[in-house]
């Protein structure tokens, strides 16, 4: 079984989850004709399955909470909401997290961001600076995205702002010093991965880039979440053609639990292998 760790030079990193979505694949995909899928990349419903990860980070002294998953649970039968108790189980309060950064703010992305008590909110993670991509922050707030894009914003992001804990970020902004953003836009214009160096060694934390490793293989296909289909495209092909030429390993916030691979080439064919 996969360890939910991964250490690159001085930089720990542990996989958290907030639960699991899951999609018909026509409503996901639709541009994607069904008998293209290889069913190595389905899920037992012929369809297609999404962690909602959160990756915890220790670097330089700090707790960094990457991305925080849909939020509580709707019902008992809700398949998402589990974070606090993840958290909890792997021995680790949300009073320890330092920093949360959002690699964009849709709505499975910020869902745990904060608590609501008779209409005031506060921080889910209360000694903690929150960041996310400036662009992120003017597309949440536009009307031709917001019902259909960033339909939580208002709840999960927009108070952050008025509670003085958030930081707006632009390519290359410095987290920490083994840690700094990579603007990687498309799936949202202010979509950010992180660059990780530490001790000679380099690693990358993938927002939204890939849904699925299909994507690997398949650079032109896009999920109907793709604000810029286009730009989705380019994006990904970058980002793909670098982890296979670098060969750092990755941890990527939707694939299968715990997210941690690299992309490697065999036989001429380019594939996801777990770490």
């Amino acid at each position: 079984m996969p360890s939910n760790k991964l250490t690159i030079g001085d930089v720990e990193i542990t996989s958290l989850s907030d639960g699991l979505l899951s999609f018909d694949l026509c409503n996901f995909f639709p541009s994607v004709p069904e008998d293209e899928w290889p069913e190595e990349h389905l899920n037992a419903d012929h369809g297609v399955s999404f962690n909602l990860a959160c990756f915890l980070i220790k670097s330089d002294g700090h707790t960094i909470a990457v991305d925080t998953g849909l939020g509580p649970k709707q019902t008992p039968e809700t398949p998402w909401g589990n974070l606090l108790d993840d958290m909890k189980t792997h021995g680790t309060s949300p009073e320890d997290v330092d920093m949360v950064v959002m690699t964009h703010a849709h709505r499975d992305h910020v869902g745990w961001n904060l608590v609501s008590n008779d209409g005031k909110y506060s921080p889910t993670f209360p000694n903690a600076q929150y960041f996310l991509g400036a662009k992120d922050w003017e597309a949440c707030h536009n009307p031709a995205f917001m019902e259909d894009r960033y339909p939580n914003a208002p709840e999960c992001v927009y108070p952050l702002q008025d509670l003085g804990v958030l930081t707006l970020m632009e390519d290359g902004h410095q987290i920490t010093s083994e840690i700094k953003t990579l603007a990687t836009p498309g799936h949202s214009p202010g979509h950010m991965s992180l660059i990780i160096s530490s001790q000679g060694h380099g690693g990358l934390v993938l927002g939204d880039v890939l849904h699925n490793t299909a994507q690997i293989e398949n650079i032109d296909w896009v999920s109907r979440a793709d604000i810029d289909p286009t730009q989705t495209r380019i994006t990904r092909r970058e980002i793909v053609d670098r982890l296979e030429r670098e060969g750092i390993p990755v941890a990527a916030v939707h694939l299968a639990a715990p997210g941690f691979g690299k992309i490697v080439r065999e036989n001429g064919r380019r594939f996801w292998q777990v770490l």
